[in-house]
């Protein structure tokens, strides 16, 4: 399984694929420009992991805005005029230091040998790297990318743009894994800056190939795109469909064995 991790930086969490990594079925290439964040991804890799210290965009040499929070840190400007709106935000996406970086297109990357899974997560600027990797694109199975709903930074795209944009290269939404609130201010119950209420402000949004034509992916694309689909993120009846669709190549058993196991 080829896995490539865009903004490879994990800051307090797990990356979704860690399951497929552990049981030894994973290769990962990484990208994170931040030194601090590529020395410890380094110290803790393993034989299946390699991670590079480029920023992944267009190819032109752009400005790394380098926040207080390093979760916020980004190739576009923070956007205060919404931040403002949101407890703690402000604060932390705060630029304390602005670098020139030499981005590089998805397209280009020559350490990528292929993607099945893509992660991607570079706060706003996802589009612009769908854009320069489009060729990329055309043989992954499965993409987990950070969306926005509002306007974070400036002239991000938000999720619409991102959605329309994979759709037309052979993608549907699947769903959010997570889905994220924030309450507007002045509202803190108990004080808590961290709540959400009402208005949505991001997500994890899960792209995958188009169900509608599995019949146009070979055998191993519908195994490695049953296994993404089962083990990452429990979706069970798209893994069943995909089985299905390599028994109808194959003439194997593997839906019926699925479904027996599952029970």
């Amino acid at each position: 399984m080829d896995v490539v991790d865009i903004g490879a930086n994990p800051i307090g969490r797990e990356a979704p694929y860690k399951q497929l990594l552990d049981r030894g079925i994973a290769r990962v290439v990484g990208f994170e420009p931040d030194p601090d964040a590529l020395e410890e991804l380094n110290e803790k890799s393993g034989r299946n992991e390699t991670y590079l210290p480029y920023a992944v965009f267009d190819g032109s040499t752009h400005q790394f805005r380098v926040c207080h929070a390093p979760g916020m840190s980004s190739l576009l400007e923070p956007n205060h005029d919404l931040l403002q709106y949101f407890h703690g935000f402000s604060n932390w996406g705060a630029v304390r230091e602005r670098r020139e970086v030499k981005t590089v297109r998805l397209d280009d990357v020559k350490e990528i040998k292929g993607i099945d899974y893509l992660k991607i997560d570079i706060q706003g600027a996802e589009l612009e790297v769908f854009r320069n990797g489009v060729k990329r694109l055309s043989n992954c199975l499965v993409v987990h990318t950070e969306v926005e709903f509002l306007p974070m930074y400036q002239n991000q795209p938000l999720f619409s743009e991102v959605e329309l944009f994979l759709r037309g290269h052979g993608f549907l939404f699947h769903r959010f894994a997570p889905l994220v609130s924030r309450m507007i201010r002045p509202m803190r119950p108990k004080g808590n800056i961290y709540g959400g209420l009402s208005q949505m402000f991001w997500a994890d949004a899960i792209f995958v190939r188009d169900f509608t034509k599995l019949a146009a992916l070979d055998s191993v694309q519908l195994t490695k795109m049953a296994l993404i689909l089962h083990d990452i993120y429990g979706s069970y009846d798209l893994a069943l469909r995909c089985l299905m669709a390599c028994d109808s190549k194959m003439g194997t058993q593997l839906a019926g064995k699925y479904v027996a196991a599952l029970s």
